[in-house]
């Protein structure tokens, strides 16, 4: 057993000593915060119970969005906020995939390729929503970003929380059609002529190296209902403030190997797999964002300017059901102060210590 923290200690110094002219900013930068991580190397403070005397060092998290040990608190906030969005309507799980050709194009330049992913797949999806043909209304739209498969490989893909109704051109509610949103062969058509387009607007020479079956071959592109939404709004939380990797699926590593468990797409078996140390870090590392990109997006009735538009549809939805109208959540409470393993009471804040600066008569046991 063993944490991803503990094997970037173990192992991501040599790491960056052989890869640092090729790794970018980014990835250093992970490795640093995540091997630091609540450690006295992030910095803390002391706590003092009044009963007992004990000095407690608690020492920062990182707050990177790529730690498995932070982000807990940021997603259960997020999923309570989304959770307070949903109508009483049928939701569709969108998921947009590329094919496996261009995945080496997207990883060269993700900040450009992956906002040309949410691009062209958000806009073939809204089109194809506002269509009289087929859904005729504008729904609220959630995409978020995932660029991993279960096994950390990289496969970057979109998955999109819709409503199951939404607003038409003259403001009325419509519902899809024999509960059906859109259909697949022409959403994956619109998608692929949009991606295709973008990539030889922006960069000809990227678009050069495809091969030209990418074109013709259907992409996939898989719309289904996901009942009331919970369920699917609960599985994207899990990984939007941490790439798919627990602490707890890794089972084993040392100095030459990082063993770590995963379950089959296919048949939901559990499944484990063997890798040297740098091919872990670097199927790791694939996975991080550039700075400030943006991997949870809205659209239509979930864009923040169109808050009283979903209101409005909440509010008519309850009635039209006979449902109680939902009460304006409170504002989330503040963080617990941390209590005494002892005494079971409040500790206070004492004196607060710079990152590697710990006082000797307070550092943690070895």
């Amino acid at each position: 057993m063993g944490s991803l923290a503990d094997i970037i200690r173990r192992h991501g110094p040599s790491y960056v000593q052989q890869f640092s002219e090729r790794m970018p900013p980014p990835h250093k930068r992970v490795l640093r915060d995540l091997a630091c991580c609540r450690t006295p190397e992030a910095g803390g403070q002391i706590w003092h119970c009044r009963k007992c005397g004990l000095a407690h060092p608690a020492c920062h998290s990182c707050g990177n969005r790529h730690c498995p040990t932070c982000g807990g608190d940021d997603a259960k906030l997020w999923h309570d906020r989304q959770m307070i969005k949903l109508l009483p309507v049928t939701y569709f799980l969108c998921t947009f995939t590329v094919p496996e050709e261009l995945r080496g194009i997207i990883a060269s330049k993700p900040k450009e390729w992956l906002a040309l992913l949410f691009e062209a797949s958000s806009s073939a999806l809204t089109d194809l929503c506002k269509n009289p043909k087929w859904f005729g209304a504008i729904p609220g739209i959630t995409g978020v970003l995932h660029t991993w498969s279960r096994s950390l490989i990289y496969h970057p893909h979109i998955h999109y929380l819709v409503t199951g109704g939404g607003f038409d051109q003259t403001g009325a509610w419509r519902w899809p059609k024999n509960g059906f949103l859109v259909p697949e062969p022409a959403l994956s058509s619109v998608y692929r002529a949009r991606f295709k387009a973008g990539l030889q607007k922006i960069n000809p020479l990227a678009f050069a190296t495809v091969p030209e079956k990418v074109w013709s071959t259907d992409w996939v592109v898989d719309v289904k209902g996901v009942g009331n939404g919970e369920k699917a709004l609960k599985y994207l939380t899990r990984y939007i403030f941490r790439v798919a990797l627990t602490d707890s699926s890794i089972t084993h590593h040392d100095d030459n190997h990082v063993t770590f468990r995963y379950r089959k797409s296919d048949s939901g078996k559990s499944a484990s797999i063997t890798l040297t140390p740098f091919k872990f870090l670097h199927r790791f590392l694939q996975h991080v964002l550039p700075k400030g990109f943006v991997k949870v997006r809205y659209y239509g009735l979930h864009l923040p300017a169109r808050r009283k538009s979903l209101a409005l549809a909440r509010a008519a939805l309850c009635i039209h059901y006979k449902l109680p109208i939902p009460p304006t959540p409170p504002p989330a409470p503040p963080k617990p102060q941390p209590s005494c393993p002892v005494c079971r009471i409040q500790l206070v804040p004492g004196l607060r210590f710079r990152p590697g600066q710990l006082p000797p008569s307070h550092a943690p046991p070895e």
